[in-house]
């Protein structure tokens, strides 16, 4: 598209009326079919926005106002919704959220996989769209962003924060004493580890300087009993001013049943590191999915949203259609939570998996729960997919966001697997996929499931039967 041809210029205001909403939560608004992407927006808003990046195929724009707010607009519950980036989708009601998800799932499966006439199920909505998550992650620092109404009060230093980060940033945090998407008592920790470290004078950790003492604060809380994990991620070893914090912990929350420090002495910003230390309780809580209970370390792996979780693998297990015959293969397992939940009604699951820990997090799981028909691969995915093993019945495969290499896609076609079980957190690149299979495969079921309210994001379980004659 010339210069010339481009229906909108760069840093120019324009007035734009939203139709919908695209997967990353922003806005759609089309200028003589050229489409506009602007995040804070939802259907049927009229706004002021201005152009920030034009490219051939779209545009993005930067609200500045709202002049006729959508009637599907509502009062979003969280004071701090428009700065902290974690819920972009609280100025819709819940049945909205779950109208738009099933909405987007079909147009990326529709638009960008050229699958048409599909059936997408009403989405499986959560138990809880508020106080959903067992763990929420806060980060330390000493560069706090202050909101508008803070800028004028003196009282209030900018030197310390433990919150959120601002999106687009990397350096500033939001100070967030309450987040409404953890429980209350959750919220009381995260306040009084916030007060109990401005009183002690503990440096928070310095993004850009590298300097400090405190990077993250982790809970962890079980949807099973109640129990918490608190882990503080430090920049370095000081067991006596921890066991302190620690001590007080315990003292004024009976829920606390562990608390552990981590030390992360790199530069990178992730809230693990190198050594783990507990400071009190035992080292880890429980947390129960169906039959099956799971013990959480501080750096364990588990889905965020425990009663969404359940249903996602039954789910999955549900699609699998499995009698007690089948050899399953379980792609991406992870620490092979959904290869435990079709174990007993497999002859034999195959679990791959490229992370080490997140093996032996599996094989620990398995031990627990006396399943002896998993057998874990670890490594790279395609080399081991090439290895001699038992060709599977039936194939599921959980892929991260990028979805899976076309490599993996092609070897499952060789495989000719009677069934296969697709679970996507990206309809973008569950629909490529998808398009890739759809030759030797029907798609017999697609299944959103909300994991996380509030968010633009939605899983989906797909089902594939192999083609008849393939086999």
């Amino acid at each position: 598209m010339s210069e010339q041809r481009y229906p909108l210029k760069r840093g120019q205001e324009y007035d734009f009326t939203i139709q919908k909403l695209a997967f990353g939560g922003a806005g759609l608004a089309r200028v003589d079919n050229y489409v506009v992407f602007i995040k804070g927006t939802i259907p049927g808003d009229r706004v002021i926005a201005r152009v920030f990046k034009r490219k051939t195929a779209f545009a993005e724009a930067r609200l500045i106002r709202i002049l006729e707010p959508s009637q599907q607009r509502v009062t979003p519950p969280c004071r701090y919704f428009g700065w902290c980036g974690g819920c972009n989708w609280q100025s819709l009601s819940y049945q909205d959220q779950l109208t738009y998800k099933r909405q987007i799932v079909a147009e990326s499966l529709s638009h960008l996989g050229g699958i048409g006439e599909l059936e997408i199920k009403p989405v499986v909505a959560s138990d809880f769209a508020l106080g959903y998550r067992n763990k929420m992650e806060f980060s330390f620092s000493d560069r706090r962003w202050l909101l508008p109404e803070e800028l004028a009060n003196p009282q209030i230093k900018n030197d310390f924060a433990l919150g959120l980060h601002i999106p687009g940033t990397f350096d500033k945090i939001l100070q967030i004493d309450e987040c409404l998407l953890q429980s209350p008592i959750a919220n009381q920790i995260l306040l009084f580890v916030k007060d109990y470290a401005v009183a002690k004078r503990l440096p928070p950790y310095g993004i850009k300087s590298h300097q400090g003492f405190l990077r993250f604060l982790v809970i962890r809380q079980s949807r099973y009993d109640n129990s918490i994990l608190v882990n503080i991620v430090t920049a370095y070893e000081d067991r006596k001013v921890l066991t302190a914090l620690a001590d007080e912990l315990v003292k004024r929350f009976p829920g606390v049943k562990s608390v552990v420090n981590t030390i992360n002495s790199g530069l990178a910003q992730v809230a693990y590191g190198e050594k783990e230390f507990l400071l009190a309780g035992v080292d880890h809580i429980q947390e129960k999915l169906g039959d099956y209970t799971f013990k959480i370390s501080a750096n364990s792996f588990f889905q965020t949203n425990t009663t969404q979780a359940f249903k996602l693998y039954e789910l999955v297990k549900e699609f699998a259609g499995l009698s007690g015959r089948e050899i399953v293969w379980d792609l991406y397992s992870g620490t092979g939570t959904i290869a435990i939940f079709v174990a007993n009604d497999s002859k034999q699951v195959f679990a791959f998996e490229s992370n080490a820990s997140a093996v032996n997090d599996g094989k620990n799981n398995a031990r627990e729960h006396h399943i002896s028909n998993v057998q874990y691969i670890a490594g790279d995915l395609l080399h081991h997919l090439e290895v001699t093993h038992p060709k599977p019945d039936v194939l599921i495969t959980d892929p991260p966001r990028a979805g899976m290499h076309p490599r993996v896609t092609e070897y499952i076609h060789q495989l000719k697997a009677k069934r296969v079980v697709y679970v996507s957190c990206n309809p973008t690149t569950l629909a490529r996929d998808l398009a890739l299979l759809k030759n030797n495969y029907h798609i017999t079921a697609v299944q959103p499931v909300d994991m996380f309210p509030q968010t633009y994001h939605i899983e989906t379980v797909v089902q594939l039967t192999l083609k008849e004659g393939l086999d």
